[in-house]
């Protein structure tokens, strides 16, 4: 398939400047905008007047700035003049989701992924981004994201679920599509989505914790997410959170995965139960008052507690978002998670804003379409 022709690309820095902050902030006046970027009002209106004729702003309506005086007109991005595919990829899955500009789910497909040898992998990706480009004019990138590490975006150098190492999947998908590829890890893109587009659009500093098959941890510090070569490995997966608790398959006793990850809640109530329960199942039984489920529930919302006050006082976060598909457990060990942040918290810390978003795995994908937008918008695949 073709690319989207890029809209964004020759802009002049001070151009690129006006149009990251209406996307990112928007919509906004003239006057706002002006004072956000420090800029004249003619200087505002010479910038603006080609982004307007380029279809890269519109003019959306109006807002009364003032009691006094007209309104101000309305600017904006226009949402539906690109779009982007983000694909996240599992051990068995690969879940696709088609977006606008500003991430909003047009259309999403799953498909299983049959093989995990990079060749298969990369032909069922295609299939999806054939289908679901098919629905539009165009899509302008593509964004993967998976559970482990890439260097340059471009290779994946550890996908321990998919058994890979070393892997130059962007290259592989852009013979096969025709399209800009950038591969990230599941945790940092799912970060970016929240940070530009999600619950952590407007805070300045706050971290991501998720909870699923494994234990993930993103931080913003000044508006920028906090990157390391070190993001993919899942360093806070083996946190020790309880010198009680179970061991993890790597022998440590309490970690954050022992406590916290799917399978290992599961685990511990299907022993007691003689039986393999699922995760919902687990948690049903515990908010039923199950003893021997309601006991697991709480330990690991202790751990999570444990969890969220160590990123409260080492990372000092206006707001700590737990996500993920087993996010389920912050509202079921609610009591026993707040008991825990207020033992391990000083009286006199300011309360820690605790935002939990329900998710699956399409809003992973979303994540990989934001990595997409962001490369695109600042120029990182548009040339």
């Amino acid at each position: 398939m073709r690319a989207a022709r890029p809209l964004w690309n020759g802009l002049t820095d001070p151009a690129r400047s006006v149009a990251l902050e209406v996307l990112y902030h928007g919509p906004l006046s003239r006057a706002e905008l002006a004072r956000r970027l420090s800029l004249s009002a003619g200087s505002l209106t010479r910038l603006s007047k080609p982004l307007l004729d380029m279809g890269v702003l519109t003019e959306i309506g109006t807002h009364a700035e003032n009691r006094i005086g007209r309104p101000a007109v309305l600017l904006d991005v226009v949402p539906s003049s690109r779009h982007f595919i983000g694909i996240k990829l599992t051990g068995d899955e690969a879940h696709a989701v088609l977006t606008t500009l500003r991430a909003e789910v047009v259309a999403s497909d799953t498909a299983v992924l049959t093989s995990h040898r990079p060749e298969d992998v990369v032909a069922t990706a295609q299939r999806l981004v054939d289908d679901l480009a098919g629905q539009v004019g165009g899509v302008a990138a593509l964004g993967v994201s998976l559970g482990g590490s890439s260097a340059d975006n471009a290779i994946v150098t550890t996908a321990p679920y998919l058994e890979w190492s070393d892997v130059p999947l962007a290259q592989l998908l852009t013979d096969r599509t025709g399209l800009p590829v950038v591969i990230e890890n599941d945790v940092v893109a799912v970060t970016e989505a929240e940070h530009w587009f999600g619950a952590g659009r407007q805070c300045e500093r706050f971290a991501v914790i998720t909870i699923g098959v494994g234990i993930g941890y993103g931080l913003v510090v000044h508006d920028r997410l906090v990157l390391s070569p070190d993001m993919g490995i899942g360093l806070v997966g083996h946190l020790p959170l309880d010198p009680m608790g179970p061991l993890c398959p790597s022998g440590h006793r309490g970690c954050s995965y022992a406590m916290l990850s799917i399978g290992a809640i599961c685990s511990s109530v299907s022993v007691a139960h003689k039986r393999q329960l699922s995760y919902d199942e687990c948690l049903d039984l515990a908010e039923s008052g199950d003893p021997a489920a309601r006991r697991v529930v709480d330990d690991a919302g202790s751990a999570l507690g444990e969890m969220v006050a160590l990123v409260g006082n080492l990372t000092m976060p206006h707001k700590v978002i737990i996500a993920g598909d087993g996010v389920r457990l912050a509202h079921v060990a609610h009591v026993a998670i707040q008991r825990r942040i207020e033992q391990q918290r000083d009286p006199q810390a300011s309360p820690i804003e605790i935002d939990v978003r329900e998710f699956g795995f399409l809003e992973w994908a979303r994540g990989a379409a934001v990595i997409a937008i962001q490369k695109y918008v600042l120029d990182e695949l548009s040339q």
